[in-house]
């Protein structure tokens, strides 16, 4: 099955369906998936659904058509962050690119499937640009891609990077970010968010890198090819099993 078809069949995040493995039942566990496709809810949305019985709530009221458009309606803490946002890593696979490429060709590559990129980007992004120009002082810089998230309600500004990340590129997007924070983004928009999109973002460099800034600034790895089938479902057991290890040993409310 390619990326396309992976895409069409699972419609929600890949933490949504992580979070779905938790329900046992297979009538609740449809149910719930029904209807954060239908309401478009977010992953923390889905858990708040899940963690206070909704299904069972809507299966045992009167009123069902009322619990549903009640249950459709977002809370404060169901907002999705930029973290719910942003995947990592992004796979790439479509572009079917050789051993070596430039900057300028997988950027090349990303505008002409850029129906693809936008599939495995997720759900929210808009494309805006590419090679956005921006004048600082006397110099000139250009942005690899432009796109606008919609439930983030901010420009995405996207770094294209070959090798590892450096705390040069950090400090290049900060730079992009604080431009498009005062020039690029209206007043009823939320600050820019900066990507690094990396070949290898190292975890202990981005964490001191990243962590602190007061833009948000974020990298994430991409990889040319999808892992075998057999792999992603060994992952996707494993992970399965973990999440049920954790409910199992999770405490009983009012027991100590």
């Amino acid at each position: 099955m390619g990326l396309a078809e992976l895409a069409q069949a699972f419609t929600l995040p890949w933490s949504a369906y992580v979070r779905l493995l938790v329900v046992k039942d297979d009538h609740a566990r449809q149910f719930y998936e029904a209807e954060a496709l239908r309401g478009g809810w977010s992953v923390r949305q889905l858990d708040r659904q899940i963690n206070s019985q909704f299904y069972e709530r809507t299966a045992l009221s009167k009123n069902k058509a009322a619990m549903l458009v009640k249950g459709a309606v977002p809370k404060p803490e169901d907002a999705v962050t930029p973290n719910d946002a942003i995947k990592d890593p992004y796979v790439l696979e479509f572009l079917d690119l050789k051993d070596e490429y430039s900057e300028s060709d997988l950027e090349q590559a990303l505008i002409r499937r850029l129906e693809d990129f936008l599939l495995e980007l997720g759900n929210g992004f808009t494309f805006v640009g590419r090679q956005r120009r921006l004048r600082i002082d006397q110099t000139w810089y250009r942005v690899d891609l432009l796109f606008f998230h919609r439930k983030l309600h901010c420009l995405v500004i996207i770094d294209l990077k070959l090798g590892a990340l450096t705390h040069a590129d950090v400090g290049q997007m900060h730079l992009y970010c604080n431009y498009a924070k005062e020039h690029w983004t209206f007043a009823e928009e939320n600050p820019p968010v900066g990507l690094i999109l990396c070949a290898d973002k190292g975890h202990a460099l981005a964490r001191y890198a990243l962590e602190g800034l007061p833009n948000k600034v974020m990298a994430a790895n991409y990889k040319m090819v999808l892992p075998d089938a057999e792999v992603l479902q060994k992952e996707l057991e494993n992970t399965r099993r973990l999440i049920e290890s954790r409910v199992t040993v999770r405490p009983k409310k009012g027991k100590k």
